[in-house]
């Protein structure tokens, strides 16, 4: 089978942990090991190709989505503005406090596998730094016993923010993936993060075929009109990638040598494409407006971000023809990633900083989880 290209930077080697961490981490996987056998869950079966599941459910995947807010390493990227994010930054971003959100991100996912539904097969994560910290979150956290696999982009993000597809190997096989620009530059707009296209062969119900993932993390409301324009680029070229993957048009950026035949099998049956990632909008925002894939919002939930008391759905999972939820997509709303909200009463998502000020919590997005079906 072949693996996704994974460049270990010398960055992983010198964010060490301390014996403390090390304890810290150990008890948390023998702890997620114990839940997941009382779960009927084996955490090794899908690294060893065990997973029996996979049969009787064939067609069937769980997909979560999640923005975990600022996942940087403790050391400077060369030509980023990361410099926030370091120990001797004002917010002493530390290997402690960067070891302890990792560990918080493996809980959630671990506990999501552990629940009885059968494992997480895949995740889109927004706001990773860079391939250093998924290597670390998938080969050194405790969900290196689940056997994940992990691609992302390379953005020209001036902050060195990227998205991130991290998938169970035995129930996602990957063919390809890419970083899709989007040509923020061009029209005098600050560079934004790329969007990542995977594609894998998975078990549907009809049998082996191939499904399209795509993880987006759309510019910021933040800002004005420079920010909404660049949102709406943003999401334009995400649209014309599904159209393109639909064989509704070329890619801009494809060459010319492309072949009748070629054309004709892409248009000889409808394309399974799951769309994730967290859009700054909501779903009536004008993002959405002729998009070509269904949104799986639950209208009865408060969304996954809450700003002054308000809760919205920034965060979306959207699919194709041949792509059937088995309900809307729902927000996950552990204990530990929720706090009482004492400026405007009801509770908010307990974040790792308020402000500068560290405060020890996961990220200000709750995660989206769904179970699809793959007709």
């Amino acid at each position: 089978m072949p693996a996704p290209r994974i460049i270990l930077t010398q960055k992983a080697t010198h964010t060490l942990m301390r014996p403390t961490h090390i304890a810290a981490m150990a008890a948390l996987t023998a702890a997620l090991t114990t839940m997941m056998a009382a779960a009927g869950a084996t955490p090794g079966a899908a690294v060893h190709g065990a997973d029996t599941a996979a049969w009787a459910d064939r067609g069937r995947l769980r997909v979560v989505e999640w923005n975990v807010e600022n996942l940087f390493d403790t050391l400077h990227d060369a030509g980023k503005r990361d410099e926030e994010f370091l120990p001797t930054a004002a917010r002493r971003w530390t290997s402690g406090r960067y070891w302890r959100k990792l560990t918080d991100i493996a809980r959630v996912i671990a506990t999501l596998c552990a629940d009885g539904r059968g494992m997480v097969d895949m995740v889109g994560l927004c706001e990773v730094e860079n391939d250093s910290v998924m290597h670390t979150l998938t080969r050194r956290s405790p969900l290196r016993e689940l056997g994940y696999e992990y691609v992302m982009t390379r953005s020209d993000d001036e902050r060195g923010i990227d998205v991130a597809l991290m998938y169970n190997p035995f129930r996602f096989r990957l063919l390809s993936h890419e970083s899709v620009r989007v040509a923020s530059r061009d029209h005098g707009l600050r560079p934004t993060r790329d969007l990542l296209y995977a594609r894998g062969l998975v078990f549907t119900r009809a049998g082996l075929d191939t499904l399209h993932v795509i993880v987006a993390h759309l510019p910021s409301r933040a800002g004005g009109p420079a920010g909404d324009r660049n949102r709406r680029l943003a999401a334009a070229r995400l649209w014309e990638l599904v159209d393109s993957i639909q064989g509704r048009r070329p890619r801009a950026d494809a060459g010319r040598g492309a072949s009748m035949a070629a054309d004709m099998s892409r248009l000889a049956a409808p394309k399974r494409i799951i769309v994730m990632g967290d859009f700054n909008a909501g779903a009536d925002d004008a993002v959405f407006a002729g998009a070509p894939l269904r949104l799986t919002d639950d209208a009865g939930a408060r969304g996954t971000y809450c700003y002054r008391g308000f809760w919205q759905w920034l965060d979306h999972v959207l699919v194709s023809d041949g792509v059937e939820p088995s309900g809307a997509a729902m927000v996950v709303r552990l204990p530990w990633l929720v706090e009482e909200n004492r400026s405007y009463g009801g509770d908010m998502p307990r974040r790792t900083f308020r402000g500068p000020t560290y405060h020890g919590g996961v990220s200000d997005h709750l995660p989206l989880a769904i179970e699809v079906w793959l007709r």
